[in-house]
């Protein structure tokens, strides 16, 4: 029996390690643009806000703005809403336009940022398996039982091995 919480089986993301993630992605998504090229890219906040200032300078996208959606409370997922929409003059029906998050989860965040922006892309640094469907282009996979632990939520401090005590 396992007497972890679901959230301890963590993976944890340096600043290092998700600035690379996130060149790969804009690496994936380079070439990717409709004719015309990506007219802009929307984060959405907030975890989105850090890979979309990468692709931007990655991809020469100078038109950067946000969407934000809430569906968590600490860690427990809830119906997301949108609390700030981006400019309507901007969005269209989406097209041209590159939406960027951390994670698509269980997908429910994009789903409902999609129900807006039909024609837009979807590009996370990571998925997972519940998520994936939703998702245009993402670079790394974990397991739907797996919490990441993003740099903006750390501090330095001991963690116990994963299989228990030393």
């Amino acid at each position: 029996m396992n007497d972890r919480l679901p959230h301890e089986k963590g993976f944890h993301v340096s600043w290092d390690q998700l600035h690379r993630d996130a060149r790969a992605l804009a690496w994936r998504l380079d070439g990717m643009a409709p004719e015309g090229g990506w007219r802009a890219i929307v984060a959405i906040t907030r975890g989105g806000l850090v890979p979309a200032m990468v692709l931007s300078r990655e991809l020469d996208i100078r038109v950067v703005d946000t969407i934000s959606v809430k569906s968590y409370d600490n860690q427990a997922q809830r119906e997301a809403v949108v609390t700030k929409s981006p400019q309507e003059e901007l969005m269209g029906d989406g097209t041209g336009i590159l939406v960027i998050d951390d994670l698509v989860d269980t997908g429910k965040t994009l789903e409902l940022v999609r129900k807006l922006y039909p024609k837009a892309h979807f590009a996370t640094v990571y998925a997972k398996p519940k998520g994936r469907p939703v998702v245009d282009t993402y670079v790394t996979e974990v397991s739907q039982d797996t919490w990441i632990f993003f740099p903006w939520d750390m501090a330095l401090q001991y963690v116990q091995p994963y299989r228990g005590k030393e």
